[in-house]
């Protein structure tokens, strides 16, 4: 996998746009894990607005994986999604990249991490870190899109650890906007005081 992606990405041309649907292609088709990785990948690029749009498809995965869904129909609107000639080559190495640590460090294990049981716990999982994806905060989709990537190839590779290792990531990120809400919390503190109107009243 990671030698066809490093391929594609040499033979894209200048003016190649990878879509999202062309991407879903690469590894395997509309599988959730599938979505889930790619998905979780696109929302950690620059690009304005990207972990806004690609949160509510985040939620729709959570929600066919709540339902117990193996494969998602990821809407025309989500398919079109382009990238610009010079990140679709970044993401196609980026992609290769995650594949080729995934190939060399995950492997079956801790098999009641993946039992069929434990997928609406994921999906809520899914869900919540969709959730800080979607809060406007500087870096803030780094850590839950990793923690997302980590739930989808611990999927694909049936590897518990990768999932523990998603919980902890996740748990990070939810430190992460505790403490931008307190600094936020203490910045409007400090600055109401010093408002005009209050200060008129």
């Amino acid at each position: 996998m990671a030698g066809h992606l490093r391929a594609r990405a040499a033979q894209a041309s200048d003016a190649c746009r990878l879509t999202l649907a062309e991407l879903l292609t690469l590894p395997d088709s509309q599988s959730l894990p599938s979505v889930l990785l790619l998905s979780a990948t696109l929302t950690m690029l620059p690009v304005a607005g990207a972990g806004t749009v690609l949160s509510f498809l985040l939620w729709w995965v959570a929600w066919a994986w709540w339902r117990g869904h193996d494969r998602l129909n990821v809407p025309p609107r989500a398919l079109a999604l382009s990238l610009s000639p010079r990140w679709s080559r970044r993401c196609l190495h980026g992609l290769a990249w995650v594949f080729e640590q995934a190939d060399r460090c995950l492997r079956p294990r801790w098999a009641w991490w993946t039992h069929q049981r434990t997928q609406p716990w994921w999906a809520l999982w899914v869900s919540l870190m969709a959730a800080l994806i979607f809060l406007p905060l500087p870096l803030g989709n780094v850590l839950p899109a990793l923690s997302l990537m980590l739930v989808a190839l611990g999927w694909m590779f049936r590897d518990g650890l990768a999932l523990a290792l998603a919980g902890a990531t996740g748990v990070a990120a939810l430190a992460y906007v505790v403490v931008w809400w307190e600094l936020l919390l203490g910045l409007l503190a400090a600055a109401l005081p010093h408002l005009p109107w209050l200060q008129a009243a």
